[in-house]
């Protein structure tokens, strides 16, 4: 097992380095020290063959002008935030808006756009990157002092850990997510229509024109959003379901775990016989299937098209700050925020 790096570019008189962590089971996971990106994640399908399965571009200038937060770390807060606006104890606080009144993603100085401090760590027959970063209070209008950092570990099983920790010094609200758009067909030879999604949810979250929830949480059975015994993700992509239809026919949408605790989500590709397996201490998973994706852009040489890439953002419910029945995102001084998900990669494949 090794760590490589090499210079892929600069930001505001910063070195953007690209760090390749590889294993010995032919698997390799590359990010940058900009936005925690990962860049690619090659793996082999059924036949040994070894491709890329996440989005990803090849000059660092892309990421600055054209990136749907491919492959970074988001934060301080995943998700949309209502109005740009919330409340901790009696007092209200405006973040930056940067879709329309609504914030996304951590405004428009998020975790996705800064240089993280960057060091070498190993684990248990592991090796990665822990990266650091101090978000001033203030930041994005966002209270506190919040010091954050983010591990990727690779192991020999061809399992990347992702670890997130989180203090602060004044009661502030955190909820930091991963966002790679997974294509495991490799190499974006085909979209992601035909992958098969399946885990245990029986809720999602309603969504409002807007795209921020509702606060109704709604059943999923007989719909399209069922996923416990496995479904093909174009399901989604051709129904007529009013919440489909609503976020530009596919999936923008918060799935809500059955259980508390540790969550399985797995996604596979028939053709190339890849499984993802996603683990996560997370209460949802925000599906997305970039429906918005087309633009006269190129990633990897693929014409941008919608449905390239799919989105499995663990995380607390979105704009749970503004939704008491929520699970809370609210991180007390003397608390540490604590979140981890791995993804383990397979060749073989999971039935409908």
């Amino acid at each position: 097992m090794k760590i490589q790096e090499k210079l892929f570019g600069a930001y505001q008189d910063e070195s953007v380095i690209e760090y390749t962590l590889v294993n010995d089971s032919g698997m390799s996971v590359s990010c940058l020290n900009y936005g925690c990106i990962i860049t690619k994640i090659m793996v082999p399908d059924r036949n040994g063959i070894v491709e890329n399965v996440v989005l990803g571009f090849e000059n660092f200038e892309d990421y600055l002008d054209l990136s749907p937060y491919f492959g970074s770390v988001v934060g301080r807060v995943a998700g949309r935030i209502n109005h740009s606006k919330f409340e901790l104890d009696g007092k209200v606080y405006q973040v930056t808006p940067n879709e329309g009144p609504n914030h996304l993603h951590g405004g428009k100085k998020g975790f996705n756009s800064v240089i993280w401090k960057t060091e070498p760590v190993e684990g248990e027959n592991a090796i990665g990157l822990k990266f650091f970063y101090h978000s001033p209070d203030g930041e994005e209008g966002y209270p506190g002092n919040l010091d954050t950092s983010v591990t990727y570990l690779l192991n020999n099983q061809n399992e990347l850990s992702i670890s997130y920790e989180a203090r602060s010094d004044q009661k502030t609200i955190v909820n930091l997510t991963n966002h790679s758009y997974f294509n495991l067909s490799g190499n974006i030879k085909r979209d992601c229509s035909d992958h098969i999604l399946q885990l245990e949810s029986e809720r999602f979250l309603e969504l409002g024109e807007d795209l921020i929830p509702t606060g109704r949480m709604i059943d999923a059975d007989n719909t399209p959003f069922d996923f416990k015994h496995g479904r093909l993700l174009k399901a989604g992509m051709k129904s007529s379901h009013p919440q489909n239809v609503l976020a530009g026919n596919g999936y923008d949408h918060p799935l809500v775990f059955s259980k508390k605790g540790e969550n399985i989500v797995a996604l596979s590709e028939k053709e190339s016989g890849r499984t993802l397996l996603v683990t996560t201490d997370q209460p949802c998973v925000v599906l997305y299937t970039s429906n918005t994706l087309e633009g006269p852009f190129s990633i990897s040489g693929v014409r941008a098209r919608n449905y390239l890439g799919v989105c499995l953002e663990t995380q607390g419910l979105p704009d749970a700050i503004n939704q008491p029945d929520f699970p809370t995102i609210v991180l007390n001084p003397e608390e540490v925020y604590k979140a981890k998900t791995n993804y383990r990669f397979f060749s073989n494949t999971i039935g409908v």
